[in-house]
């Protein structure tokens, strides 16, 4: 009966020990926009559904601005359990998981509602899963956006208009190669170098969503903005696998299901603070471009989707496809 007994408080003392611990977690949250950003705004919302639906057993100390590093930085960082948790664009996981380059391919979605429909839904799921044996555990997407582009030059309709052009990039090797088809010179750059590059001339041109064009301060060192829509940027919230497999399954469920919300929270700011941006761009003297010949520039980036199925397969295209039907 002793031997019982000791064992028994051997046990509540490990639980004991186990439920303080999480009772004390404080998880770090890095992403690279200003605080101006809809990211700013939604982590802290993430933030404050965490604690209070653990009864601040889990707060999150956020880190904006590239404090902690650009993307592949921290996503390193994250992986190394240096970071908890981080956001940054779909573009900087195809370097890990070259598959998950199927959702920036030109023209897939052809508005946000597609792509809500693909990301929030099986196909979505089993993309964030694709993660996991990178010691990354997906928790939700949540969006960069449209990509609008910008330049010093001149007005963009047609693809001929980006022709000449030196324009900056992300590392997506599809993007990269439809700037080429367009005739353009891409840069592939981090964004924490860019208002820099533009300032001094050093490219001549970006694409980024309207929301970043504005947060970011490109509309200081840009003339012009055309609504391409050319690529849909989705923003991946990950966690440190190691570290959420150390939570209690009711917390787990808490961090997941708070990233979506604040995602769903991040994109209906996007969407209500859109048109304004543009209105407050044409105030301070920067063209906007809305009438685009979407369909030539459909046609001169379309070869991207074959070099990217020649490379990893039509398993994802097929699926983005087919959930859109």
């Amino acid at each position: 009966m002793k031997r019982i007994i000791t064992t028994s408080a051997s046990v509540l003392i490990i639980v004991g020990t186990l439920t303080q611990a999480q009772a004390n977690t404080v998880l770090k949250l890095a992403h690279a926009a200003p605080d101006s950003d809809t990211q700013q705004a939604a982590a802290e919302h993430f933030a404050e559904l965490v604690e209070e639906r653990t009864n601040g057993d889990i707060t999150i100390d956020i880190f904006g601005n590239g404090l902690l590093g650009g993307d592949q930085q921290m996503i390193a960082a994250v992986r190394n359990g240096l970071i908890d948790i981080e956001l940054s664009g779909n573009p900087n996981f195809t370097g890990l998981e070259p598959t998950l380059g199927a959702f920036d391919l030109p023209y897939i979605f052809a508005n946000r509602e597609e792509a809500y429909q693909v990301l929030d839904g099986e196909v979505g799921q089993r993309a964030l899963d694709l993660l996991s044996d990178k010691n990354l555990k997906g928790l939700a997407f949540w969006e960069v956006g449209f990509r609008a582009m910008t330049n010093n030059t001149h007005t963009i309709r047609t693809p001929e208009d980006v022709r000449g052009l030196v324009m900056r990039t992300n590392s997506n090797e599809s993007l990269i190669e439809a700037f080429s088809l367009l005739g353009a010179n891409p840069v592939p750059m981090p964004i924490g170098e860019l208002y820099t590059a533009l300032e001094t001339g050093t490219v001549d041109a970006q694409d980024h969503p309207v929301g970043i064009v504005w947060s970011a301060g490109f509309h200081e060192v840009q003339d012009y903005l055309s609504l391409t829509n050319q690529a849909y940027t989705s923003l991946i919230m990950v966690m440190n696998q190691e570290k959420f497999d150390s939570l209690s399954p009711e917390y787990q469920q808490v961090l997941l299901s708070s990233a979506r919300e604040a995602g769903d929270y991040q994109r209906a700011l996007n969407l209500e603070k859109e048109q304004e941006i543009l209105d407050r761009m044409r105030a301070n003297g920067m063209q906007i471009e809305e009438e685009v010949d979407t369909a030539a520039f459909q046609a001169v980036t379309r070869p991207t989707w074959n070099s990217y199925i020649e490379e990893n397969g039509s398993e994802w295209t097929d699926a983005i496809q087919e959930a859109l039907q």
